[in-house]
């Protein structure tokens, strides 16, 4: 508890890096997701490739992919944004089989009344498809958010600054303190990312909040037996 009292400053700066580290690939996986599963889900014969494709790069390590990335793209090897790429490639690996199984659960009555009343195939998936498949990917969305807050913390073995340099340092320098802090911390925001997905899907979709049923009238007056 003293050492993390004298050194509050260094865990909020290691805090805010990682949540510069989180944010982006979170936020550019859903992006890139979205038609890419709607694309999946459209055309079956392009469905088995790109599903399993995604599954194929969630496969691969995330510390050697971190590692490669710098000979692919040209950045250096201390980079952040190979952590951010390798972190969003994650994402889209997860949320494609989402996005394609989200638009796979509207049923087909309601895509055939949109057609009907007029909708396009693209104003269709805007104002039909993507609203009513929106709780699925929200819980997509929070399994990337919390697996992309953990993963972060794997770019300190190379040195990007996130709470997972508390990890390193605390182990090369023995203070457990400091390895207890980064592992709270990290779990904390995760929890603060999950919480925040939570009340962003109940701002932008009020139609799938639970009304509670009515109650039972009470009759005024019980007559006696």
């Amino acid at each position: 508890m003293t050492w993390v009292l004298a050194n509050l400053g260094l865990i909020w700066a290691r805090t805010l890096d990682h949540v510069v580290l989180s944010l982006p690939p979170i936020v550019i996986c859903f992006v890139i997701a979205v038609p890419l599963g709607w694309f999946a889900r459209r055309y079956r014969v392009s469905r088995g490739i790109i599903l399993t494709g995604a599954g194929l790069l969630y496969a691969v390590p995330s510390l050697p992919l971190i590692f490669v990335l710098p000979a692919v793209i040209g950045t250096s090897l201390l980079s952040p944004v190979n952590v951010i790429i390798a972190l969003t490639l994650y994402g889209i690996a997860l949320m494609v089989r989402v996005v394609a199984d989200g638009l796979d659960s509207v049923d087909a009555d309601v895509r055939q009344s949109a057609s009907a009343m007029g909708y396009s195939t693209w104003s269709r998936f805007w104002q039909v498809e993507l609203p009513l498949s929106g709780p699925v990917l929200l819980a997509g969305m929070r399994v990337v958010a919390v697996s992309t807050v953990s993963l972060v913390t794997v770019g300190a073995v190379i040195g990007v600054q996130s709470l997972g340099s508390l990890f390193t340092d605390g182990f090369q320098r023995g203070i457990q303190a400091e390895i207890i802090a980064g592992l709270v911390a990290t779990v904390a925001l995760a929890l603060l990312f999950d919480g925040a997905l939570v009340l962003a899907g109940r701002v932008l979709m009020p139609w799938t909040r639970r009304v509670a049923p009515p109650k039972p009238s009470v009759p005024l007056e019980v007559s006696a037996a």
